[in-house]
C-alpha cells in the first residue's frame, strides 16, 4: 500500500489497522536536541482517544504510546522516532457480518476494487479513523519544531448538525476546555440538542472546524506546485472524514469584489520593512502560495459518520442486492476527536515547511 508518508524533510509514516494489534508510526527528520517523552505525547493522544464526550463510541482505548527509538535521555536524536500504541478493546466479532457486504459511505466499495477483492473488514482497517492517533502523536514532534519559531497551532469547532457558533465571541484559545472543542461558550448549549436528536434517530452528524497557526513567518511555502495552502489542503484532507477545505475566506471569497477581498498593506510606525503590517486577512495569511506574516486560517468539511443504525441499500462481494444496519461501537460525530488530528496535520505541514525552508538558506 502507497501513500503512508507525508512530508518532504519532515516524514511521518504510519501503520496499523483498527483491530490489529497496534498501529503507530515514524518521524524522520526531526532535528536533535528537543525535549521529548511519552507523557508529552500521550497529553494529545488523550484528547483524541475514544468513549470520551457525548458523541463518541463506547469504544474504550488508553491509547497509551511507546517510545521505541530517536530518543535519548529525554531528547531527540536526530535519528528516526518510532512510537507504538496498542489495540486493547477490539470487538471484531461486531463487524462478521461485513465480510461479504459493502457499508454505504465507507471505503469498503474502493478497497475492494483497488487491492483485487483483499480487505480487512473489521472496523475498516487501515481506513479506520484510529489510523488518526498516529498522526497526533506525529504532530506533537511537529509543534515542538515549531515551537522554536514561537508558531501554535489551535483547533476548534465552529460549527456542528450545521449550526454555527456566533461570529462574534469566538475564543479558540478555550477550546479544548469546552465539550465538543468548541470555539465558544455558545457552541455545547447550541449543539447538545441536535446530538441528542441525531443519537435517537440512529443517525450521525457532521460539521466544521477552524485550525489557526499564529505566529507563522512569512515566506514559507514554495511557487507553483508546492504552495503553502496546497501543503496545507493535502494535510487536512488526507484525513478521512474531510471533504473540504478553505483558506482564509474560502469560498465567501468567491462572492466578493477585489475591492472587498484585498488586504491592503500599512506602513508601520518607525517606517521600517519589519514593521509593515496588513489591514485585514481575507487571504488567510498565504500570498502567492507562500506565508505573509499574518496568522493562517483554514477551515475543514467534516462529513457525518457513516456508520449509521438504518436500514440501507447496498450489494454484497457477488453483486447481490443486500442491505445493511450498522453495529458495533461508532462515533455519532467525528467531532471532536478530529480536532486535536487536523491540528496536528497542520503542524505537520507546517514544520515540514519551516524545516524546509531552513535547508534551503534562506535564513529561517
Amino acid at each position: 500500500m502507497a501513500g503512508n508518508t507525508f512530508g518532504r524533510v519532515l516524514r511521518l509514516t504510519t501503520f496499523g489497522e483498527s483491530h490489529g494489534p497496534g498501529l503507530g508510526g515514524m518521524l524522520d527528520g526531526c532535528p536533535a536536541g528537543l525535549e521529548l517523552c511519552e507523557a508529552d505525547i500521550q497529553a494529545d493522544l488523550d484528547l483524541r482517544k475514544p468513549g470520551q464526550g457525548p458523541t463518541a463510541t463506547k469504544r474504550r482505548e488508553a491509547d497509551r504510546v511507546r517510545l521505541l527509538s530517536g530518543v535519548f535521555e529525554g531528547r531527540t536524536t536526530g535519528t528516526p522516532i518510532a512510537f507504538y500504541i496498542a489495540n486493547e478493546d477490539q470487538r471484531s466479532r461486531d463487524y462478521g457480518n461485513l465480510a461479504e457486504i459493502f457499508r454505504p459511505g465507507h471505503a469498503d466499495w474502493s478497497y475492494f476494487q483497488k487491492y483485487n477483492g483483499i480487505r480487512d473488514h473489521r472496523g475498516g482497517g487501515r481506513s479506520s479513523g484510529r489510523e488518526t492517533a498516529a498522526r497526533v502523536a506525529g504532530g506533537v514532534i511537529a509543534r515542538k519544531i515549531l515551537a522554536r519559531r514561537g508558531v501554535t497551532v489551535l483547533a476548534a469547532c465552529v460549527e456542528l448538525g450545521g449550526i454555527a457558533v456566533p461570529a462574534t465571541g469566538v475564543d479558540m484559545d478555550g477550546a479544548l476546555r469546552r465539550p465538543y472543542f468548541a470555539a465558544s461558550d455558545a457552541g455545547p448549549a447550541l449543539w447538545d440538542a441536535a446530538v441528542a436528536e441525531a443519537r435517537k434517530a440512529g443517525d450521525t452528524l457532521g460539521g466544521i472546524v477552524q485550525i489557526v497557526a499564529r505566529d507563522v513567518p512569512a515566506g514559507l511555502g514554495e511557487p507553483v506546485f508546492d504552495k503553502l495552502e496546497a501543503v496545507l489542503a493535502h494535510a487536512v484532507m488526507s484525513v478521512g472524514a474531510v471533504k473540504g477545505v478553505e483558506v482564509g475566506d474560502g469560498f465567501a471569497a468567491a462572492r466578493l469584489r477585489g475591492s472587498q477581498n484585498n488586504d491592503p498593506l500599512l506602513p508601520g510606525a518607525d517606517g521600517a520593512i519589519e514593521a509593515v503590517r496588513f489591514a485585514s486577512n481575507h487571504a488567510g495569511g498565504i500570498l502567492g502560495g507562500i506565508s505573509s506574516g499574518q496568522d493562517i486560517i483554514l477551515r475543514a468539511a467534516v462529513k457525518p459518520i457513516a456508520s449509521i443504525a438504518h436500514d440501507q441499500h447496498t450489494v454484497d462481494t457477488t453483486g447481490r442486492a443486500a442491505t445493511v444496519r450498522i453495529g458495533g461501537r461508532h462515533d455519532l460525530c467525528a467531532i471532536p476527536r478530529i480536532v486535536p488530528v487536523l491540528s496536528a496535520m497542520t503542524a505537520l505541514a507546517l514544520a515540514d515547511a519551516l524545516l524546509l525552508q531552513s535547508r534551503m538558506g534562506h535564513g529561517l
